[in-house]
């Protein structure tokens, strides 16, 4: 393991919150608990707790997940999130409970519960990346060598799902600009493809007659969407690695846009001079736009936009708040789509 087992708390008894205050320690001492339960109470108190980088105890039953020891270097040393958007939202971060047990990865399964209850033989490790396309430098890289150049950082983003619910999420990564600077695209390198792991034997979702995604799992960026400083390789969150069901070893997280464009357990980078293919707008091209930014203006034909399900959903705190254009990050992304008609570039 990367870190000491949490203590056994029970998730009601601690604020993730308020706890979530230094990778190194665990406030094991009554005051703090305290503390933490009264910011559950009064979100004013848990925003200002929100701040730095942070570190919270898996509860009890959420395991943490295993880890070549290589990464532990890797993880040792954490650039903490700033005090500022647009790196940091000032709002309560979901508890780790809810980020790993409320996923959407059909390689797993459909419902939401079913990629932390059938990820149980998913490894991460060993793992490579095939770069391929307009690059100088294309390949099959191992992990390591992929992020032996980075040092990494937190980042408190929000995630928006085209389901209209939400999470704060504190990642851990770099941005996937300077991953893309590594292996060096060519002039013709218009759009960044990834793809998802196919592995039948430890993704049950992949063998079922029920699946109705063409596997492997695609997305895509333009490439200036792909060099925005927003954009993050994700490779831990809550201070720690990556668990399987949220995309381990390596996910893409693009904030303003809706969750299913971050795409998870990259094992393909291509540089493409044409746009390409993904998969959801393969599947409902009237549904799910190559764009696919958060735009409460943009209604889904099952979802209206224009408001979320801020999760979990308490007795302390607003369940459905209203939606922001751009996922609230418009003053860093908005001139990416100057001139567009955004209803119609979903």
């Amino acid at each position: 393991m990367l870190i000491k087992k949490p203590s056994d708390i029970k998730p009601s008894e601690i604020t993730p919150e308020s706890v979530y205050r230094s990778r190194r320690q665990f406030l094991n001492d009554g005051s703090k608990l305290l503390l933490g339960a009264a910011a559950g109470a009064m979100p004013g108190i848990a925003n200002a707790q929100n701040r730095g980088g942070l570190k919270a105890p898996a509860p009890a039953g959420v395991p943490r997940p295993e880890a070549a020891s290589w990464w532990a270097d890797k993880f040792a040393d954490i650039k903490p999130a700033p005090d500022a958007e647009p790196y940091f939202t000032g709002e309560i971060i979901t508890p780790y409970e809810d980020v790993t047990r409320y996923n959407n990865f059909y390689e797993f399964g459909m419902d939401k519960s079913d990629p932390s209850s059938n990820s149980g033989e998913y490894k991460a490790d060993p793992w490579s990346v095939e770069i391929a396309g307009e690059v100088a430098r294309p390949g099959n890289y191992n992990l390591e060598d992929i992020l032996k150049p980075h040092a990494l950082e937190e980042r408190i983003y929000r995630l928006r799902c085209v389901e209209a619910w939400s999470m704060v999420i504190p990642w851990i990564g770099f941005p996937l600009a300077d991953l893309i600077k590594q292996f060096e695209p060519t002039s013709k390198a218009k759009y960044v493809e990834f793809e998802t792991l196919v592995d039948p034997d430890t993704m049950p979702g992949i063998r079922s007659r029920f699946a109705i995604v063409k596997w492997p799992y695609r997305e895509g960026l333009r490439m200036d969407e792909a060099m925005n400083p927003l954009t993050f390789m994700a490779v831990g969150l809550y201070g720690d690695v990556l668990p399987a069901q949220n995309g381990a070893p390596m996910r893409l997280v693009v904030p303003w846009k809706y969750g299913f464009k971050s795409i998870k357990s990259i094992v393909k980078i291509n540089f493409r001079e044409t746009m390409p293919n993904t998969t959801w707008n393969d599947l409902q091209a009237q549904e799910y736009g190559f764009f696919a930014n958060v735009n409460p203006a943009v209604h889904h034909p099952r979802w209206r936009q224009d408001t979320e399900r801020r999760l979990p959903q308490t007795l302390f705190s607003r369940s459905r708040i209203d939606t922001r254009l751009f996922n609230g990050y418009a003053d860093q992304v908005a001139s990416l789509y100057q001139g567009m008609d955004l209803a119609r570039y979903y």
